[in-house]
């Protein structure tokens, strides 16, 4: 018998060239194939699934209408680009994916010519879309510029000031809204498919061009010309905003019907100046286990595709918990608690939260500097602000905290999560500046747990500050230490010894004390827990300066600025001689892999502490104790 299965397409495509040879016909065969091969090699990688899902079709109307790369997509966050990857050559790659060496989770520029913009972070790909389409009308080529920006990404501050510009500069912009979450779903059909066809066609931008010319020398009729035509295309579009803005708005259409995609790319590829394009997509689309629970299939890890994701059965509590706990315990405790978080409820440990305090919670969108400055004027008027967020995004919002909370002495908390690496994610997500730039501001305070039971008094002790204060912690699981479901603070600015050795004093921060205390056992070294990075425990510095022959300092942070130059300057304010050697994270991004082998990497282990510390001693000469190896 004679199969009447037509063959297979995704293996013929190893660049969009390839894919724009396909007759139309193909494409939705080439969508279903391609979203397959992305569930099958996302269930043994991990990774962002949902949001890949809801872009399947838009990615391939895209490479199939516009020339890439020398039209430049731009995927904002970019954890949606998967599909791209591997339609621009990356295929067999994708078992790499986020992976030591392998291919990162979001745009790369040095990764390949078809990622024209480096992400992940929020509501950056307007403005660097309109660049390259400034940069394409100045060299005077007909390259196009295209922005993929999502609903939620929308809520940044920056989205809208890039838009703000670009409708009135003179470059061919395009916009594309993918909106998989607002509730919009009555005008996309037929109708609206139609009419998104009909405003992006030659045919209505040259009628609209010659009604604007032939009535300029009438202002009332042109008025009420303009009047007329915002009144019939706001019955149909939510899209007045953006013609405010100088944009053509087209939409909302069907982000999964790939003919209408491709007519109404294609009608706006033709067009000039700015362009906005609205599409709705789902999330999740195809599967139907995240089509039911797409913020479970958000990221990752590996699964069975057949069977879904299992929960399996958590051993330790990680710092996100211990936080979520806390803040549910101190806000029952005290009615003046506010909880913020920027758009990261789930990933900060604020469900429990916001359930049971929904007067109390505010998730204020993608809009860090918002949040703080939010934060400022909850403080301002006795309320005790908790703003939830990751160490990376923290960087977004460096002169609220700075004009807004410290220099007017605010008590704004601020529960920072992921300090240090993170692992899969890469360089862009990872907390890796937060003590250099948060200790050299006046008012503030920092302070770096060494485990789970120390993160829950390190919030207590923070929270009860009338200043700016901050408690960095760590992704993940700590030491599995047993959590006292107290409020207990600990001495502000003080450290703790926690051995006593020779010669040697390591002078850890935060989570790099589990690594110095096995490596002191071999190094018959001192340790101690700093706690703080600001106020620096000074008197425990000098102390043990003055007892051993070499003080070595231990960060999760880079070197540049951290807590180890906090000792470097206290040591040199007091005219401290001694010998002095600064661990941490070196001078270069560190790229995705598994959060123990990268630390293994940067010498931050246990083993690597110990070679590092006496390769230094060695070669400058340094007495220590004999190592119990």
């Amino acid at each position: 018998m004679i199969s009447t299965n037509p063959p297979p397409i995704l293996a013929t495509i190893n660049s969009p060239s390839d894919l724009r040879q396909l007759e139309r016909k193909q494409l939705t065969q080439l969508a279903t194939e391609l979203r397959a091969f992305l569930i099958e090699s996302v269930s043994k990688t991990g990774g962002h699934l949902s949001s890949n899902l809801g872009t399947i079709e838009l990615t391939i109307a895209l490479h199939y209408v516009f020339n890439t790369p020398d039209d430049k997509l731009v995927w904002d966050v970019g954890h949606q680009t998967y599909a791209h990857k591997i339609l621009t050559g990356r295929r067999e790659a994708m078992q790499t994916l986020r992976m030591a060496g392998g291919l990162s989770g979001f745009p790369k520029r040095s990764e390949s010519a078809f990622d024209a913009f480096g992400t992940g972070h929020s509501s950056t790909s307007i403005s660097a879309a309109l660049g390259m389409a400034v940069a394409a009308r100045l060299a005077g080529n007909d390259n196009r510029a295209v922005a993929i920006i999502g609903d939620g990404a929308m809520t940044g501050g920056m989205a809208f000031e890039a838009l703000n510009n670009a409708g009135t500069v003179d470059a061919n912009l395009l916009v594309v809204l993918n909106d998989n979450d607002m509730s919009i779903s009555t005008p996309v059909g037929a109708l609206n498919n139609y009419l998104a066809k009909l405003m992006s066609g030659r045919f209505y931008a040259a009628v609209r061009r010659g009604s604007e010319k032939v009535l300029k020398g009438m202002p009332p009729v042109l008025e009420f010309a303009k009047r007329a035509e915002e009144h019939v295309k706001g019955m149909v579009t939510p899209g007045t905003l953006f013609e405010e803005l100088g944009f053509n708005y087209i939409g909302p259409i069907d982000g999964h019907d790939l003919d209408t995609l491709v007519t109404t790319l294609h009608n706006i590829r033709a067009l000039e100046g700015p362009q906005f394009l609205h599409i709705v997509t789902q999330k999740g689309k195809g599967y139907a286990q995240a089509e039911d629970n797409c913020l479970l299939y958000h990221g990752v890890t590996t699964f069975d595709p057949t069977r879904g994701i299992i929960p399996s059965p958590v051993a330790k509590k990680s710092y996100t918990n211990i936080f979520g706990d806390w803040l549910c315990d101190m806000a029952a405790a005290d009615e003046k608690l506010v909880g913020i978080t920027p758009a990261m409820c789930e990933g900060s440990g604020m469900v429990e939260f916001a359930e049971k305090f929904p007067q109390r919670y505010f998730d204020v969108g993608i809009a860090e500097q918002h949040a703080l400055t939010f934060a400022a004027g909850l403080a301002c008027d006795g309320y005790k602000p908790v703003v939830a967020i990751y160490s990376t995004f923290l960087q977004r919002a460096y002169d609220q905290l700075i004009h807004d909370i410290a220099i007017q002495n605010l008590p704004v908390m601020l529960a920072i999560d992921r300090g240090g690496l993170v692992g899969a994610d890469g360089a862009t997500h990872a907390g890796s500046f937060d003590l250099s730039y948060l200790r050299c501001i006046p008012n503030m305070t920092v302070m770096t747990p060494s485990d789970e039971n120390e993160c829950r008094q390190m919030l207590t002790t923070a929270y009860r500050l009338e200043s700016p204060t901050a408690v960095r912690y760590p992704r993940g699981a700590g030491t599995g230490v047993a959590v006292q479901k107290v409020f207990e603070p600990i001495p502000l600015g003080k450290g703790e010894l926690r051995r006593q050795g020779k010669q040697v004093a390591i002078l850890a921060f935060g989570s790099m004390l589990a690594p110095a205390l096995v490596a002191a056992e071999k190094l018959d070294a001192t340790v101690a827990n700093m706690r703080f990075v600001k106020p620096l425990d000074e008197e425990l510095v000098l102390r043990l300066a003055r007892e051993h022959t070499l003080i070595v300092t231990v960060e999760e942070n880079v070197i540049q600025g951290g807590a180890g130059s906090a000792v470097l300057e206290c040591l040199a304010h007091h005219g401290a001689a001694t010998n002095l050697l600064q661990l941490g994270l070196p001078d270069h991004f560190i790229e995705q892999g598994e959060h123990k082998k990268l630390l293994t990497d940067c010498g931050l282990d246990s083993a690597g502490l110990v070679k590092s510390i006496s390769r230094f001693a060695e070669e400058y000469g340094i007495t220590t104790a004999p190592l119990n190896i």
